[in-house]
C-alpha cells in the first residue's frame, strides 16, 4: 500500500478541455498513518478514557482532495485526545491518493469510480467490484459506528464554502450548529448513486440518531480550503464536547435544493462562468444550454450550488436552492 502520491501508477488522463490549475499547497505525508489501529488501513481511533459520541472525521473520499488530511496529519501529529467519547481519523481513497500527480491534478479523483457514489446497501452489499467499491466496504463498519461524521472536500470550480447535509433534519440541525462554513445546504443527492451522507445511517428513522455532513472547503489544492477544514474540524470537535475553546455562532443560513440539473448531452454550456454562492435574482433567467434545450431558473433569488462549468452527460452540472427566511 502506498504512502502517498507517487509517480509509479500514472495517472488517467484528465477530462478533455479543462484549463490548468495551480496547486499552492504539498500532499501532505501520511505514511507515519497508514496502518492505524482500528484494523482497516488509515484509520485511527483516539480514546478519551470518558462517555461520549463517537465522531468519525473522513478526508481523501476523492484522491485528489487533500485539504482536509493536512488537517487530519495536524490532529494525529498533535497527540490530540478527546475530552470525552471516542475520535476517529481517517485517509479514505488511498489507491487514488498514491496517483496524485501535481503536474495532473484533476486525475486521480478516483482509479475506477467516484467513492462518494457508492453509499446505498444494493451497491454495498452486491457482487459488482471496484477499487473504490472494495475499499467503501472495508471502512463501512467504521462509519456503521459513527454518531457524528464529518466528510472533507474541496471543488475545482470556483465557489463559496458550504457544508452539505443531505435530507434528513440531523444533517440539517447539526450543519446549523457548526456554524462554519455558514451556509447549509439540504439536496438529496445526485442521479449517479448514493453520498457517504446519503447513507441510510444518517437519513433512515432509526434511533441511532447518527448524523454526517459534507464540508466543501472552498477551492482543492488552496490554503483557503486547508484553514476553512481546519476552522471546521475544530468546530466540530467543540460542539461534540471533544475540544476546549470557543464556538462558531450557529449558522441562520439554510438553503434547500429545489432543481437539481443533470446534463442529458455532452453538450451543456452555461451562459457565462457562474460562481458558486452567486444569487440568480429573477425567474427565467438563461444560465445555461443541455443541447437545444434551454435551461431557465424556476424562480426568483435562487442561489447557485457548486457549477461544474464543465460537465458531461450525466453529470450534476448545478443544484439551484432556495434561501430559507428562518434557518433555526
Amino acid at each position: 500500500m502506498s504512502s502517498g502520491p507517487s509517480s509509479a501508477v500514472p495517472p488517467a488522463a484528465p477530462p478533455p478541455g479543462l484549463p490548468v490549475f495551480a496547486v499552492e499547497i504539498s500532499p501532505p505525508d501520511i505514511s507515519p498513518f497508514l496502518q492505524g489501529n482500528t484494523g482497516v488501513p488509515g484509520f485511527t481511533c483516539l480514546k478519551s478514557g470518558q462517555a461520549g459520541p463517537h465522531v468519525v472525521l473522513v478526508s481523501l473520499i476523492h484522491g485528489n482532495e487533500f485539504a482536509g488530511a493536512i488537517v487530519l496529519k495536524e490532529l494525529l501529529e498533535s497527540g490530540f485526545t478527546p475530552r470525552r467519547g471516542q475520535l476517529t481519523l481517517g485517509f479514505a481513497n488511498l489507491a487514488a491518493y498514491a496517483r496524485f500527480d501535481p503536474q495532473a491534478p484533476v486525475a486521480s479523483r478516483f482509479v475506477e469510480e467516484d467513492m462518494n457514489r457508492v453509499w446505498d446497501d444494493f451497491t454495498l452489499f452486491g457482487v459488482r467490484r471496484s477499487a473504490e467499491l472494495d475499499r467503501a466496504r472495508e471502512i463501512k463498519p467504521i462509519i456503521d459506528s459513527a454518531d457524528i461524521l464529518l466528510d472533507l472536500h474541496s471543488m475545482l470550480w470556483p465557489s463559496d464554502p458550504l457544508l452539505l447535509c443531505g435530507a434528513g433534519p440531523r444533517g440539517r440541525a447539526l450543519g446549523l450548529a457548526v456554524g462554519t462554513p455558514d451556509l447549509v445546504v439540504a439536496d438529496a443527492g445526485h442521479a449517479g448513486g448514493k453520498r457517504l451522507i446519503d447513507y441510510g445511517r444518517f437519513t433512515e428513522n432509526a434511533p441511532n440518531g447518527a448524523a454526517c455532513l459534507l464540508a466543501e472547503a472552498g477551492a482543492h489544492w488552496r490554503r483557503e480550503a486547508v484553514a476553512q477544514s481546519r476552522a471546521t474540524v475544530w468546530a466540530l470537535l467543540r460542539h461534540a464536547g471533544m475540544m476546549e475553546g470557543h464556538r462558531p455562532a450557529p449558522s441562520r443560513r439554510f438553503a434547500e435544493v429545489i432543481r437539481l440539473i443533470t446534463a442529458r448531452t455532452n453538450r451543456f454550456t452555461f451562459e457565462r462562468e457562474f460562481r458558486g454562492g452567486e444569487i440568480i435574482a429573477r425567474a427565467g433567467t438563461l444560465i445555461a444550454h443541455d443541447g437545444d434545450e434551454e435551461i431557465r431558473t424556476p424562480e426568483d433569488n435562487l442561489i447557485m450550488i457548486m457549477p461544474s462549468l464543465k460537465v458531461g452527460y450525466g453529470h450534476t452540472a448545478v443544484r439551484l436552492a432556495r434561501m430559507s427566511k428562518e434557518a433555526g
